[in-house]
């Protein structure tokens, strides 16, 4: 059986389940205009209208970018976008004398032509997200020919690995034989522990400047952290991520005794990027992105103070010390490459389903890359939603247990106020509905949180 049409109609149903749950959250955003009473003492009215306008501008951009992503879909699945652009490929390795019977080679040029044509469809919506959304309330801090500049940097960047990685695959799959799944699979848990390592050590800084933390009271006390609780810190960085945008965060990487603790410089209320020289501050009226940083009078815009102090930052580390605490990232690297082996091994047994993929446009010869797009995208589609859910109910167990983490170190206060100086400066809207919040939020709504390092304190008291 065609098994075309149900894939089409199940690929909308999703999308209107999708845009009922985003509804009901549009609604949340319209309807609550009163700042809840345990936000007061942080948050004014003024900011948290802020937040909610912003939430609305997010929330509709959302809605027209996946109405568009959707109708670009199935327009070209319905009118053989798919098979218009393998042949096309193999009459471009024709025309520059490559053989296009060798399918690693011609579902390369494929995903390249692919990949093309998504960035240029994707284009104008990122502009606009960028310059128009972001730039709208404040959070945008790059000029025009940095965007095009970081865009062109990441595709690269992105073929470079993501091509070699799609020719063995395909390799793998080709000549593995029956136990081609083991190897693919071991093949994918391989280059992700190696991209683990190196793309935070190599990749992330060809995007972001990487510096060592200052001396001073802050490394001090983020060093104490770590020796109290044996965890083997070898490094700590601050990324300018400020030249980019103003929202914050923190993360850790590395392998056994080798952890680095990462801080963005938007996270940290009194950091001055150690490159900026006193000329530059002299006689620059723009700031590091190219803005101009005087208003229209002459007069300096206003600085608003971002970031948290010294003891709200360590409190947000002991969050994330928790998570290595119990093993969180172990636990959710297992979870992953356990449900990667279980495609593998479900896609070996429908790869040679010919009526899966004749909808698609390909009767005669189905490539590799196409039954791999066709199962993994569409087929397990259902599967993937499950599996999207029950990793969200899962990682908000595990931020449950790191904030819990962090008030036994005698940190509730001090997380609780970063959590909320963070939902200020990122303008993030702190109430959810319930359905929607289930199936997108891989963390606990902020007032979820609060309320629950206060019963975490209550207990132990």
């Amino acid at each position: 059986m065609d098994v075309f049409l149900p894939v089409l109609f199940f690929s909308w149903i999703m999308y209107f389940w999708e845009t009922y749950l985003s509804k009901r959250q549009h609604k949340m955003y319209e309807a609550v205009q009163a700042l809840p009473k345990e936000l007061t003492s942080v948050i004014d009215s003024k900011t948290f209208e802020k937040s909610r306008v912003y939430a609305i501008d997010k929330s509709n951009y959302e809605f027209w970018n996946g109405l568009f992503g959707q109708v670009i879909m199935t327009t070209v699945l319905w009118f053989g976008g798919l098979p218009f652009v393998w042949d096309l490929s193999g009459a471009i390795l024709d025309k520059v004398g490559l053989d296009e019977n060798n399918e690693i080679v011609h579902s390369l040029v494929f995903a390249l032509l692919g990949n093309i044509f998504s960035l240029i469809i994707d284009l104008p919506w990122k502009f606009y997200y960028t310059f128009v959304v972001e730039e709208k309330h404040g959070f945008n801090k790059m000029t025009v020919g940095f965007f095009f500049k970081d865009l062109i940097k990441k595709t690269l960047v992105y073929e470079a690995i993501n091509l070699p990685i799609m020719s063995l695959i395909i390799y793998i799959v080709k000549s593995g034989g029956d136990y081609f799944f083991i190897y693919a699979w071991l093949m994918v848990f391989i280059i992700s522990m190696i991209l683990l390592h190196i793309y935070p050590e190599y990749i992330a800084p060809l995007f972001d400047k990487y510096t060592p933390l200052p001396e001073g009271d802050l490394k001090k006390k983020i060093e104490e952290l770590a020796d109290s609780l044996d965890y083997p810190l070898k490094k700590l960085y601050v990324v300018e991520g400020s030249k980019r945008s103003s929202h914050s965060n923190a993360y850790m990487y590395g392998f056994h005794k080798n952890k680095r603790i990462v801080l963005f410089d938007t996270l940290l209320e009194d950091y001055t990027p150690v490159t900026r020289t006193e000329s530059m501050k002299d006689t620059s009226d723009t700031d590091e992105t190219g803005k101009d940083s005087k208003t229209e009078d002459g007069h300096d815009k206003e600085k608003k103070k971002i970031g948290c102090n010294t003891e709200e930052v360590v409190a947000v580390l002991g969050h994330e010390l928790g998570h290595w605490y119990y093993s969180h990232m172990v636990k959710n690297l297992v979870i992953i490459q356990l449900n990667i082996f279980l495609m593998f091994f479900v896609f070996g047994k429908l790869m040679n389903l010919r009526q899966l993929y004749v909808g698609f446009g390909f009767s005669d010869f189905q490539p590799i890359l196409i039954r791999l797009y066709v199962v993994f995208s569409f087929i397990f589609s259902p599967f993937n939603e499950i599996m999207s859910f029950v990793m969200n109910v899962l990682s908000r167990r595990f931020e449950f247990q790191a904030d819990e983490f962090a008030v036994n170190l005698g940190k509730r206060e001090q997380l609780k106020t970063a959590l909320l100086k963070l939902f200020k400066d990122n303008l993030a809207f702190p109430v959810a509905d319930w359905l929607y919040s289930t199936r997108h939020f891989s963390h606990p709504p902020l007032l979820e949180r609060l309320r629950g390092m206060d019963d975490v304190k209550q207990k132990s008291e």
